[in-house]
C-alpha cells in the first residue's frame, strides 16, 4: 500500500464519521482512529509490519486538504435559482467562524460583492485558523453554515452571484 492509498483511506475515514478502521493486508496493518467527542478531529496512522515482512515507512500525518477550486453547484434538488450560482465549499474540515474574532464583524454578509482573493471566513482545524479566500467576483447570495459550527470537507458554506 503506497503513500497515496493511505492518504485516500485517512479521507475516507474522516468523511465517514467511523471512530476507528482496521486494515490488515499481505505486508501491512493500519488502524487509523479518530478522536471522538470534539470537534476537532485527530487521526492516527499505525503502520505494523506482518512477521518476516520488512518495514517501510510511511508519513503517520494525513496531507494537508488540497483547494478545491469553486464549482457550480450540480445538485438536482437545486431549485431553478440555484444553479445560476456558484457554490464556495470547505477545503478542509473543521470549525467555520464568519467573523476573524467575536467583537469584530463578519467578513462577508448577503448582499456584500466579492471579488478574488476576498476573505470570507476562517475554519479552525486542530487550533489553526485557515482563512478562506474566494476564487470568484460577485455577490453573496446565502450564507449556508451557522456561525461557530462544525464542517465537512467538501460541504458548501455560500452562494455566489457570478453576474
Amino acid at each position: 500500500m503506497n503513500l497515496k492509498e493511505i492518504q485516500n483511506l485517512i479521507k475516507f475515514v474522516a468523511k465517514s464519521g467511523a471512530s476507528e478502521v482496521k486494515l490488515e493486508m499481505d505486508d501491512v496493518k493500519i488502524t487509523i482512529k479518530t478522536g471522538e467527542g470534539d470537534t476537532t478531529k485527530e487521526t492516527i496512522v499505525q503502520q505494523i509490519p506482518m512477521a518476516g515482512m520488512p518495514q517501510q515507512p510511511v508519513q503517520t500525518q494525513p496531507a494537508p486538504a488540497e483547494s478545491q477550486p469553486v464549482e457550480e453547484n450540480k445538485n438536482d434538488n437545486a431549485t431553478a435559482d440555484d444553479r445560476n450560482y456558484i457554490t464556495v465549499k470547505s477545503p478542509i474540515i473543521g470549525t467555520f467562524y464568519r467573523k476573524p474574532s467575536p467583537d469584530k464583524p463578519a467578513f462577508v454578509e448577503v448582499g456584500d460583492s466579492i471579488k478574488e482573493g476576498d476573505v470570507l471566513c476562517t475554519i479552525e482545524a486542530m487550533k489553526l485558523f485557515n482563512e478562506i479566500e474566494s476564487e470568484v467576483s460577485g455577490k453573496i447570495v446565502k450564507v449556508l453554515v451557522d456561525d461557530s459550527t462544525p464542517v465537512e470537507f467538501d460541504q458548501p458554506l455560500f452562494l455566489v452571484d457570478p453576474s
